[in-house]
């Protein structure tokens, strides 16, 4: 019998109902896929720094951290970024630019900015103590509810679930859930049956044990069967459907941007810009650059630019870079050029700040992955 087969009798498919926890035949069920997947997390789960520590600031940290970003490459900056800062009261001292510099090259920005208002929220209307309920950390900026169910349950045990992506692979095989995982209405479903299958007496371990099986195991594509130690509660793996699910729905094209950036020097200084905290790589610095129009060449975008963001009239130079970067939703190519200009006021009309710099200090300034992509030839 399979861990879902009690609940076949009252549905064909427990994705179309809501489950009912309490029933007797679920909760044996339920204990022995319980026994074998924290068996095999005990023995063999990855030795994170996150894990060594029931420290919610520490699993707060790792949880945003970890957004969008894998573990190998998130792990050096988890480091870094705690020996910085090492607790909430530190944190909110710091200033945002501060914090984005020990970010920067993480991306996703807006992550590193909320985790500041965060814990100067903490410190000033919580005494600097992280609220146990799930639903009160939602209320914090950049918590949500997936978020707000790994602090609640790794941290301070309680019984509640989350659904990340890897999780929500885990449960579409174990389901054989053959709908688009896409979906809102799955997606409420899912949820539904990860609190179902939640590990009410070590919530935390059960939860970060279904992300370490999706990580390692139930990976997306070739998933790792012979290793699974819950496999026999797989309702794809017995119907031979493991490399076929979850099912996704197709993503659109991505656009591609061409842009011209303008490395403007004036008496041994580069001009660099700041953009608003709100939005798009919101407080980081940068070189001056724009969209090149239609039928537009690079000169005239650059002559352009001057003229309307930063009310400079500028002379193009030689090509610096090309430098060619990919974000979530849109591509770019960066065409760097340095340029001249004759004075240094700048009144720029879609940044907060600028400053001439010399090349030695840019290190003291947060900039976007792309643009630290072409610093060293300046």
């Amino acid at each position: 019998m399979t861990m879902w087969s009690s609940a076949m009798s009252a549905s064909k498919c427990l994705i179309l109902t809501v489950p009912d926890p309490s029933r007797a035949p679920m909760k044996y069920s339920k204990t022995q896929f319980h026994k074998s997947l924290l068996r095999w997390y005990d023995e063999d789960a990855r030795d994170l720094p996150w894990r060594r520590t029931d420290d919610p600031y520490c699993i707060w940290l790792s949880e945003i951290m970890m957004q969008q970003t894998r573990i190998e490459q998130g792990t050096p900056y988890y480091e870094r970024f705690l020996e910085r800062f090492p607790d909430l009261h530190s944190l909110a001292a710091a200033t945002e630019e501060e914090v984005l510099k020990q970010w920067e090259g993480l991306g996703y920005y807006s992550r590193a900015r909320n985790l500041h208002r965060t814990a100067q929220i903490l410190v000033e209307q919580y005494d600097a103590v992280f609220p146990e309920n799930p639903e009160v950390l939602q209320l914090l900026p950049g918590i949500g509810k997936y978020t707000a169910g790994a602090i609640a349950s790794i941290a301070f045990g309680v019984p509640v679930s989350v659904l990340d992506g890897n999780i929500k692979r885990v449960l579409a095989r174990l389901q054989a859930v053959e709908e688009s995982i896409d979906k809102p209405a799955v997606d409420k479903r899912l949820w539904e049956l990860a609190t179902v299958v939640l590990n009410r007496r070590r919530p935390g371990d059960h939860n970060q044990a279904m992300m370490e099986l999706g990580a390692r195991i139930c990976v997306p594509r070739n998933p790792l069967c012979a290793s699974c130690p819950v496999r026999k509660h797989c309702r794809a793996f017995s119907k031979n459907l493991q490399d076929r699910l979850p099912l996704r729905t197709p993503k659109k094209a991505i656009p591609h941007h061409e842009m011209v950036v303008a490395a403007i020097v004036h008496k041994g200084c580069y001009l660099i810009v700041k953009r608003p905290s709100e939005g798009f790589l919101g407080g980081l610095w940068e070189f001056p650059g724009d969209r090149i129009k239609k039928a537009e060449s690079h000169e005239e975008a650059l002559r352009r630019l001057g003229k309307e963001m930063l009310t400079l009239t500028i002379r193009p130079g030689g090509l610096i870079a090309v430098v060619r970067h990919a974000y979530t939703h849109f591509k770019v190519t960066l065409n760097v050029y340095r340029c001249r200009t004759q004075k240094s006021d700048v009144l720029s009309t879609s940044h907060t700040d600028s400053q001439w710099v010399k090349a030695e200090d840019f290190e003291d300034y947060p900039f976007p992955t792309g643009h630290r992509k072409f610093l060293h030839l300046l």
